[in-house]
């Protein structure tokens, strides 16, 4: 896919909640994204060569910095994304939380993989990850804070020893610039290198930072067209894109678990209409048991959803768009929330009866509709929605309802987890947390790159690679490697897993 050059000219600012415009920023220009780049790659031999310690000092006065600034940008946030404060200053403390998590990773060291044997004859080989340089990462509409200017990738990549060049997101243009102002002037004032950090604004600025060749791996979070298109934009240059693109995330309830169809039909809705239904892991569709309800339950709960604000007017169009799809794929009736005209970019949430022999490959029913919508699906039995499971597009994450003792469980979990990043029993896969046993990826077409995670401890690997020295002297090794262990690392030694003192 190519993407033709923009003209240059603003970002525009809107509010969702009654579709005005609240003001602009304005593209970065050619010069100016240069000298973003040019200042970057100063910085990274300095980045890299600095202790996890070091970085973890400036990532901490980043996320104070952030915090301190809390109400200032909330209000923001607030104002061109539609959401709720306590979403927004949940999602902005969580951002701070989890950028000191990254830090504290890199301190730990474990994704350095530092590892020593000496060879017969007195040869010695050395190996272990060096960051693989700048960084250009392209956050999300829908975490302005979360995947956002100082979000995982960002914080990942700064504490893995990666300069970071940010593409402000045209949903929220207003708060990505202020943000990263506060952010750049914080590790500034914390003596991080100058150009570690910085934001640019614009399509053809983003297009100019993948093509830049100082430009060593892309962070993406977004809809599979554009993921993709910088998929194959990069791999000209042979540089690596991790993209978090997302597809239908689905739900089995087993028939054990049909006794708590309230508590799943209300849970469902609550997930799936959770943030307008803009989050990436979204459950999209539901396969359940027929001849208990479930129908009827969820309509019932659909129809109790207020409608509520998208992120943006094109988001809100590719949404009804979407809908009218399904329900013509489908051939079914729609249950729908509120509806009562609201001004905007409100949407009314939508739950889809399917008749399980249409999902099928090829099928619009089995991509991504970015919004507050769901498929419900009857099964007679559970081979068949095993087997309605197997045709769908792989995902980032699905979730399996089962009852006590239930003997199917662990077959349908075997099956689900051959193709997503994440299978949750018994709990809904909106919730990501930042932790080292968290995969928030998937396979294609969930992903760009399946053995990537953007968020936990293993996001850190995105961006190092590993390199090997032979029959190096002690005085010729980088600190991770010396006798000593400065950096207090876990190493191999000679096959043995060693620990710090």
């Amino acid at each position: 896919m190519t993407l033709p050059l923009a003209d240059v000219g603003e970002d525009p600012s809107f509010d969702p909640a009654t579709g005005e415009r609240t003001g602009g920023v304005a593209h970065s220009t050619p010069e100016e994204v240069a000298r973003v780049l040019d200042l970057a790659e100063r910085a990274a031999p300095r980045l890299s060569a600095a202790s996890p310690v070091a970085r973890e000092t400036w990532v901490a006065a980043a996320a104070d910095a952030v915090l301190a600034a809390s109400a200032e940008l909330v209000d923001l946030a607030r104002a061109e994304t539609g959401l709720g404060p306590d979403r927004l200053e949940g999602e902005l403390a969580r951002m701070a939380a989890s950028a000191r998590f990254y830090a504290a990773a890199a301190v730990e060291g474990s994704y350095l993989g530092v590892s020593r044997d000496d060879l017969p004859g007195g040869s010695s080989l050395v190996r272990w990850n060096i960051p693989v340089g700048v960084v250009a990462v392209f956050g999300a509409s829908n975490f302005p804070f979360g995947f956002g200017i100082f979000g995982h990738d960002v914080a990942s990549a700064l504490a893995a020893g990666c300069p970071v060049v940010v593409k402000a997101h045209p949903a929220h243009p207003r708060l990505s610039v202020r943000l990263g102002a506060i952010v750049r002037g914080a590790l500034r004032d914390a003596s991080a290198p100058d150009g570690c950090f910085d934001v640019v604004v614009g399509f053809d600025s983003g297009l100019r930072l993948v093509d830049s060749p100082v430009v060593r791996a892309v962070a993406f979070t977004g809809s599979q067209r554009g993921g993709m298109a910088l998929v194959e934009r990069a791999a000209r240059r042979g540089v690596p894109v991790f993209a978090e693109m997302g597809t239908v995330n689905p739900v089995l309830v087993t028939p054990a678990a049909a006794s708590d169809r309230g508590a799943i039909a209300r849970g469902f809705v609550d997930s799936f209409t959770l943030g307008a239904g803009q989050f990436c892991t979204k459950p999209g569709l539901i396969l359940v048991p027929a001849g208990h309800g479930f129908v009827d339950s969820i309509a019932e709960a659909v129809s109790r959803v207020q409608a509520a604000p998208l992120l943006t007017a094109a988001i809100a169009a590719a949404y009804e768009g979407g809908v009218s799809q399904l329900v013509a794929a489908s051939e079914g009736a729609p249950a729908t929330g509120v509806t009562e005209p609201l001004p905007g970019f409100s949407a009314a949430a939508r739950a889809i009866p399917v008749a399980l022999d249409r999902l099928t490959p090829g099928s619009r029913l089995l991509e991504e509709c970015f919004g507050p919508v769901a498929l419900v699906a009857e099964y007679d039995d559970l081979e068949s929605a095993l087997a309605a499971l197997d045709r769908l597009q792989p995902s980032l994450a699905a979730s399996v309802f089962t009852g006590e003792d239930d003997a199917d469980a662990a077959d349908a979990i075997a099956r689900l987890t051959g193709r997503v990043g994440r299978v949750a029993v018994n709990s809904w896969p909106t919730g990501v947390a930042t932790t080292w046993s968290q995969q928030h990826g998937g396979p294609w077409p969930a992903t760009s790159r399946p053995e990537a995670t953007s968020v936990g401890a293993g996001a850190l690997s995105r961006f190092v690679r590993p390199v090997s020295l032979q029959n190096a002297s002690t005085d010729q090794l980088p600190a991770p490697l010396r006798p000593e262990n400065p950096w207090k690392l876990p190493r191999r030694l000679n096959g043995r897993p060693t620990l710090p003192h």
